[in-house]
């Protein structure tokens, strides 16, 4: 046998000879994966760089913190709405979320009704607690022990807030509300200095639940509004569609709107059809500038949970020209990963603190402030209107 047959000639026979395609595949290979190297990562944003030369789902993190740092730093401030869904507080990211809003990281939050309920429950003394997913639970519900996932709750105290926020309700002024009043109504009764609720209420961030009634806080209205039947008297309404409309003035009345999703359900929905709803006051906005998501759904079923960025394009919802990135990571791995990326570059300091100046269901304007205001007031010093 011949030893050419097994010579170096012979070996890699599939050669490209056209010199447009040799190019093409110079270009195509020429930034190599570079590998992790946690001796080197000593922090979160060391960590997270680190993931931005990486492939699979770590590049797709590194990505995503990327494009936030851009949001925080665009000279055009584009006014950031982060919509939150899913087990976030029971995950233990209760700090995280509270934390963005502390170091105006963002400025407008719209949340399912479980997320602000779980924050006013922890606010009371109440925890969630470490579980299994393995639990029986018909032992747990004789116990009045309501499960998520791998996470324990007592079902006491959730039925003493419940008819805790009827009893609120009751003392409310009857009339028509939008989800950010009721909340902004009930954070200033909100005393824990780590509460989300009281903490965007300290610093003017406007917050929304458009199914807030698909809640436990939506369980003690209903109480409320029985008992108000009863008694023969007006009581607290919350309008869904006033929520629409004042979401829709903060988007026509910013500069460029970007959006944050964490997972998706109602909220991220809510979030998109404030572009599309701008057109009702006059304006097109083109679609958020930037838009970043991290969800576990898939976009093959065809839900919203796990729809593409891209394909928001399609209803004008996200920019034709914006930057976009998703993680399909797990947001309590995900969410401390990107939120302590951005922390620790501390890109909170050159970015001033938004003000919305409500007059009932109106939003008259938006102006800033120096970033370490403490308060909702309108006394900061340097306000400078939009």
């Amino acid at each position: 046998m011949s030893g050419k047959r097994f010579g170096v000639e012979n070996l890699g026979h599939k050669r490209l000879s056209d010199p447009v395609l040799i190019k093409r595949k110079k270009d195509i290979l020429s930034q190599p994966v570079t590998q992790i190297d946690l001796e080197k990562s000593l922090t979160i944003k060391d960590l997270v760089a680190s993931f931005q030369g990486a492939s699979i789902q770590a590049r797709s993190i590194g990505e995503v913190a990327r494009i936030y740092e851009q949001m925080l730093t665009d000279p055009e401030r584009p006014t950031i709405i982060l919509g939150l869904a899913g087990p976030l507080i029971a995950a233990g990211l209760r700090k995280v979320l509270r934390d963005l809003i502390v170091y105006g990281l963002v400025d407008c939050v719209v949340a399912t009704g479980a997320i602000w309920y779980q924050d006013y429950y922890q606010a009371h003394g109440y925890q969630h607690f470490i579980g299994t997913p393995d639990a029986d639970d018909r032992v747990l519900r004789d116990l009045l022990v309501d499960r998520i996932y791998d996470t324990y709750v007592d079902e006491e105290k959730f039925s003493l807030l419940d008819a805790q926020i009827g009893r609120f309700a009751d003392q409310m002024p009857p009339g028509n509300y939008s989800s950010r009043t009721f909340l902004e109504a009930l954070a200033r009764s909100v005393q824990d200095p780590d509460s989300i609720l009281a903490t965007a209420y300290q610093y003017g961030t406007a917050i929304f639940s458009p199914a807030l009634n698909d809640s436990s806080i939506g369980i003690g209205l209903t109480e409320h509004y029985d008992r108000m039947k009863k008694l023969g008297q007006a009581g607290v309404v919350l309008n869904a569609i006033r929520d629409n409309y004042e979401l829709t003035q903060i988007v026509v009345k910013s500069q460029a709107t970007a959006a944050i999703y964490v997972a998706g359900g109602v909220p991220k929905n809510f979030v998109n059809d404030s572009i599309v709803s701008a057109y009702v006051l006059g304006r097109d906005t083109g679609g958020h500038k930037y838009a970043i998501q991290m969800t576990t759904d898939a976009p093959h079923w065809g839900g919203l949970s796990g729809s593409t960025l891209t394909e928001a394009r399609s209803w004008g919802k996200v920019s034709r020209n914006a930057r976009t990135a998703t993680a399909f990571v797990e947001p309590s791995v995900a969410l401390p990963l990107v939120a302590g990326d951005v922390l620790q570059k501390r890109l909170y300091l050159d970015r001033a603190r938004i003000r919305f100046h409500w007059d009932d269901d109106r939003l008259e304007r938006i102006s800033f402030g120096s970033h370490d205001s403490k308060t909702a007031t309108d006394t900061v010093q340097g306000l400078q209107e939009v």
